[in-house]
């Protein structure tokens, strides 16, 4: 008679494979779930070229992008373009954008930078580094982040953007 036991697990081998599965199972959950989980922004204000105050706290409920750059920065310079074509896309549907200038920008610079660009978005001077700071100390231009209605940092950039995907992500948080 042939051993069929490899075939046909025994019922003490079947209860410990499901149990196997079943603890894969709530590993793979819990990973999923770590991985998925917010992170909320900072709860900080900016204040623009225009010395007024911008809080990420009044901007809920609207997708918000936070983009720490440099007049002296060649890589922000390029995408600069990119950027006011994405707000100029999502504007109208609730879609924020602060350009944070970094602390060794010379103000002069990033005004006239702003103007002579005529950047259509918030541009915010962040003179004694408090807001990169609180964004995990941002180092590196361009560091961007997309945060969603409530609150949460979605994703994290540094470098450009690949656009595209971008603007899939913001067509997602847009319509939550």
């Amino acid at each position: 008679m042939p051993n069929t036991s490899a075939r046909y697990p025994t019922g003490l081998s079947l209860i410990k494979s499901m149990t196997l599965l079943a603890l894969l199972g709530l590993a793979l959950l819990a990973a999923i779930n770590l991985f998925n989980k917010k992170e909320p922004a900072p709860a900080i204000s900016f204040k623009n070229i225009n010395g007024e105050q911008i809080s990420l706290q009044s901007l809920r409920g609207k997708v918000v992008m936070v983009n720490f750059w440099a007049t002296s920065c060649s890589t922000c310079v390029q995408e600069m373009p990119q950027m006011v074509e994405t707000y100029n896309k999502y504007k109208d549907r609730g879609f924020e954008f602060i350009a944070v200038a970094m602390s060794y920008d010379p103000a002069n610079y990033v005004l006239n930078y702003s103007q002579t660009r005529q950047l259509p978005f918030k541009v915010a001077l962040d003179v004694d580094g408090e807001a990169a700071k609180s964004f995990g100390d941002v180092k590196l231009t361009p560091t961007t982040f997309l945060i969603d209605k409530d609150g949460n940092i979605v994703k994290r950039y540094v470098g450009i953007p690949e656009f595209p995907a971008l603007h899939q992500l913001l067509e997602r948080a847009l319509a939550a």
